[in-house]
This record gives C-alpha cells, sequence and structure tokens, in this order.
C-alpha cells in the first residue's frame, strides 16, 4: 500500500516534470530544461526496483484518472521515457 506522503510526493514530482516538458522556450531555457529531466531520470532510475515498480504503478494509475489527452500521454509515456520499462 502506497502512503499518502508517497503519492503526494510522486504528483508533486509528476507535476513539475510535465510542467519542464511542456515549457516553450521564451519560459524555460531549453538546456536547463533537458538537465532537470535527465537529472531526474537519473535519481529515479537509482531508486531499488521495488520503489520503482511502486512508481510506474502510481503513474498508472494517474493516467487512468487523467481527463486530458496530452497530459495523459506524457503519463503512459512516463515509464519508458524515465527508463523504467526494464525494471525487473
Amino acid at each position: 500500500m502506497t502512503s499518502s506522503l508517497t503519492r503526494g510526493l510522486a504528483e508533486a514530482l509528476i507535476e513539475v516534470l510535465w510542467f519542464i516538458d511542456g515549457c516553450e522556450d521564451e519560459q524555460m531555457d531549453q538546456d536547463d530544461a533537458v538537465k532537470v529531466m535527465e537529472g531526474a531520470a537519473h535519481m529515479l532510475g537509482a531508486l531499488p526496483s521495488g520503489q520503482r515498480q511502486e512508481l510506474i504503478d502510481l503513474v498508472g494509475e494517474m493516467a487512468d484518472a487523467e481527463r486530458d489527452p496530452a497530459r495523459r500521454e506524457f503519463l503512459e509515456a512516463f515509464p519508458e521515457s524515465f527508463g523504467f520499462d526494464n525494471v525487473p
């Protein structure tokens, strides 16, 4: 079972990454955006496999509940985009 803190932190992280992913050049320097996204992917990739799977499950639940098609697509692609598609 996922704690409310874990869920809240996962949702906050996804919200930040969704914002960065959608930023235009005038909103955020694209080199900085890439650095943040790559840094997040690296940190998330270093999680133990059980925690990575928990995050994948949470993101899947978020995608299922999402009404915005673009955000749903982002959520559905999240595991592969962040290298979680090969979780043991």
